[in-house]
C-alpha cells in the first residue's frame, strides 16, 4: 500500500544502539521512505529535529525496540492522519497496556505518526530553526502568545475531552502528571491546539510487550520496552535493576515473532556487522556519559525548585 503521492513520509528513530536498529529498520524498510537514524538527542530534542525537516511532511516515529508486523497497516494510519487533520496519533502515556503510569494525555514517543504539516502551521518556522534541545517548544510559542505555556491552566479541559473508554481498569495513570518526562511539554502543548488520536493496545504474553493497533483495530507494531538491558551483560544488570537480566531473549523472541508475521527472513549480521555495532556502541557512549553528567545539575536545580 501506498499513501498520497503528494505527502512526503519519513521513518524516523531514536536510537542509541546499532543492532537493535537495524532489526527494527528492515521492518519498514522496504516501505520505500527514508529512514532517518537520530543518535545522541536528548528525549525531546529529536521532535526539533523531526519538526525542522521541511522536506518531511509526515514523520513515522519508531523506537529502536519497537517491530512493526504489518506496514500497511501503519501506511493506512498515516492516511487517516493527514485526512482528518490530526496531528499525532500514539499511545497514551498511562491507563493502558504500556509499561506506564504517566498522564495518558500525553502520548509515549515508542510509536507516532506526526502530522508535521500541520503542526508548522501552528508555528513559527523561525523559532523552530531556532529551537534548541534545552528549550521546551512551549517556551517558543510564548513569544507569540506573550506568555508560557501552563499545563495547569489546559488541564481541566484535557483531562475533559480525553476518551475515557480508552483507560483500562487496573491500569495506573496520573492526569495531574505534567513534566514526568522531557517530551511531556511537547505533547501537552500539542495535544492543547489540535487532534490526538489515541490507539488501542493489548498485552503480548510476555506480560511486558505492549502491541500498538492502528485506528482500523489492526496490529502495527510491538514495542518491547527495557531495550537499554539489551546488550549489556546480566551480570550487570542484576546490580542496576533486579530481575531484569532476562530481557535479551525476551526482547528476541519478540523481533523473531515481528520477522514471522512479516514474512521476512531476519537478518544475520556478520563478523564486520558486529564490529561496527560495538564501535557504534562505544562512540554513543562517550558522547551520552557527558551528556548525563551535564543533565544532573538541571536534574538536581529541578528538584530543588519543587521542594522550596
Amino acid at each position: 500500500m501506498n499513501c498520497d503521492n503528494n505527502l512526503n513520509i519519513k521513518f524516523f528513530c531514536r536510537s542509541f544502539n546499532k543492532e537493535l536498529y537495524e532489526q527494527s529498520r528492515r521492518l519498514y524498510a522496504d516501505a520505500g521512505y527514508p529512514c532517518i537514524r537520530l543518535t545522541d538527542q536528548t528525549a525531546d530534542g529529536y521532535f526539533y529535529t523531526m519538526l525542522r525537516d521541511e522536506d518531511c511532511d509526515v514523520a513515522i516515529n519508531v523506537d529502536e525496540d519497537c517491530f512493526i508486523t504489518d506496514i500497511e497497516a501503519v501506511l493506512a494510519l498515516v492516511q487517516y492522519v493527514v485526512e482528518n487533520d490530526i496531528a499525532n496519533a500514539g499511545c497514551p502515556d498511562g491507563g493502558c497496556y504500556a509499561h506506564r503510569s504517566g498522564n495518558p494525555i500525553v502520548t509515549n514517543p515508542f510509536f507516532n505518526v506526526l502530522n508535521l504539516r500541520l503542526l508548522r502551521k501552528l508555528l513559527n518556522k523561525n523559532e523552530i530553526v531556532e529551537n534548541v534541545s534545552e528549550r521546551s517548544i512551549v517556551e517558543s510559542v510564548s513569544k507569540r502568545s506573550k506568555k508560557v505555556f501552563d499545563y495547569k491552566e489546559h488541564r481541566e479541559r484535557l483531562e475533559a475531552n480525553y476518551p475515557r473508554e480508552m483507560l483500562i481498569e487496573g491500569r495506573r495513570y496520573d492526569f495531574s502528571s505534567a513534566d514526568k518526562e522531557p517530551y511531556y511539554p511537547f505533547f501537552l502543548w500539542q495535544v492543547s491546539v489540535s487532534r490526538t488520536l489515541y490507539l488501542p493496545n493489548h498485552l503480548h504474553d510476555d506480560g511486558i510487550t505492549t502491541i500498538l493497533l492502528n485506528h482500523e483495530g489492526r496490529e502495527m507494531c510491538r514495542h518491547t520496552w527495557f531495550a537499554r538491558f539489551y546488550s549489556v551483560p546480566a551480570f550487570i544488570i542484576h546490580h542496576w535493576q533486579p530481575n531484569a537480566g532476562a530481557q535479551k531473549s525476551r526482547i528476541d523472541n519478540v523481533i523473531g515473532e515481528a520477522y514471522a508475521m512479516r514474512g521476512i527472513a531476519r537478518p544475520m549480521f556478520t563478523f564486520a556487522d558486529r564490529l561496527s555495532f560495538l564501535i557504534d556502541k562505544i562512540i554513543r557512549w562517550l558522547i551520552k556519559i557527558p551528556q548525563r553528567i551535564f543533565g544532573w545539575r538541571k536534574k538536581i536545580k529541578k528538584k530543588l525548585s519543587k521542594g522550596t
